[in-house]
């Protein structure tokens, strides 16, 4: 089999919920042997987060489908970490590990000799990443974070949703938790980056990622239009701040979104459309003047899309280069043909389930060290006696 780009890297994972263990998916992803410490007889919290559940193949309940999403390929080991026991092996465990991932309270682990500081005096290559809602520092850094607030605080919800006068109109969150989602990718980066510096110098560090700072990094563009005008961005439903057309057009059995980049597009899905008029009109030949222009634009194209079905829609703009899709459910999703070419979803065998875990693949796709699943979301503590034999 090819080798994996983080064989050899081992990983104690003292994070739970969404965060972490989606940071220390990605590294098991990548062959990382990660090891995920558990609360005896309970585990991580999102075991119970359901429905749904699976089914063992005694009948009982298994694990929630959410703690599926983010633990595949992890050994699951069970420790008390408030007991002095529990602590001590969790210590012994951190000096075998390349990586310490944690999402306790700031200082919530020093009375444990597990924070940074007391696991680096004695292994100082040791790359430790804490995550938190607010980060190490701060006025708020005692404050738990979790990605709903989150998405409240960091302007997230003030950019989505129907604008105020529209029906419906509220501050909304994201069908997913994006937050938490973004904060392990940004994690797995640092974390990375930390490796690469650790193997170069035999120094480690700490790295301090914070949902906080995480979502005021996404705000990407919508920050930077208010930095250069001085106006805060608000809720435009699904009408793009910076170019128009770009949202969702309806079609007499569903809704196509069509994504124009540039004047050439446009002038294109105008040809496309039957609309040339709306091609040369100065109102709208360049995208200031869409912008400007934006509600009797949208109005009139959309007079058109709507006599036609999705189907027809998109055979006629892709050939032609406009960028469009549908507006899939997530059934769909998963039965698109490209999604079935890039083998999107993947299915795990897991011995005590009535049948096995289907989860989404890492889009991360490498030429020489590919991505491998070698093993489902553990059943809790399947690696307790395996792991601790090993430390003895």
């Amino acid at each position: 089999m090819a080798p994996q780009a983080l064989a050899g890297v081992r990983v104690l994972d003292l994070s739970r919920v969404l965060a972490g263990p989606w940071a220390t998916q990605t590294l098991a992803d990548l062959g990382a042997e990660v090891i995920k410490i558990e609360r005896p007889g309970v585990g991580d919290d999102t075991r119970a987060w359901g429905p749904p559940f699976t089914t063992k193949t005694d009948g009982s309940r298994g694990d929630s489908a959410y703690f599926l999403c983010a633990n595949r390929g992890k050994k699951s080991v069970e420790l008390d970490i408030a007991s002095p026991e529990g602590a001590e092996t969790i210590r012994n465990l951190a000096a075998t590990c390349d990586v310490v991932v944690e999402n306790f309270k700031v200082g919530g682990l020093k009375k444990y000799g597990l924070d940074y500081a007391s696991l680096a005096a004695t292994h100082p290559k040791l790359v430790y990443c804490s995550i938190t809602g607010f980060g190490q520092t701060g006025p708020r850094a005692g404050q738990a974070g979790y990605d709903y607030m989150i998405q409240a605080m960091g302007g997230l919800m003030s950019v989505t949703g129907q604008p105020d006068g529209a029906p419906g109109a509220e501050p909304m969150k994201v069908g997913v938790a994006v937050v938490d989602l973004a904060t392990g990718l940004y994690a797995s980066n640092a974390i990375l980056a930390a490796l690469l510096h650790a193997r170069a110098t035999g120094q480690g560090q700490h790295v301090d990622i914070a949902l906080f700072d995480v979502q005021a990094a996404m705000l990407a563009n919508q920050a930077t239009n208010y930095f250069v005008s001085g106006v805060a961005p608000t809720r435009m439903g699904n009408a793009h701040p910076n170019l128009v057309p770009y949202q969702p057009f309806p079609c007499s059995d569903g809704m196509v979104v069509i994504a124009v980049g540039n004047d050439g597009q446009y002038r294109t899905l105008c040809g496309v459309l039957h609309l040339e008029g709306l091609a040369s009109d100065e109102r709208y030949a360049g995208n200031a003047g869409r912008i400007e222009h934006r509600i009797e634009l949208v109005a009139a194209l959309s007079a058109v899309t709507s006599g036609w079905t999705m189907g027809e829609l998109m055979a006629r703009l892709e050939p032609a280069g406009v960028p469009c899709g549908p507006v899939n459910t997530i059934d769909q999703v998963f039965d698109e043909p490209q999604a079935k070419h890039r083998g999107l979803e993947i299915t795990l065998e897991r011995e005590d389930l009535s049948v096995p875990t289907r989860t989404v693949a890492s889009p991360i796709r490498l030429s020489e060290t590919p991505v491998r699943y070698d093993t489902a979301p553990p059943a809790l503590g399947a690696d307790t006696d395996d792991v601790l034999g090993a430390l003895r």
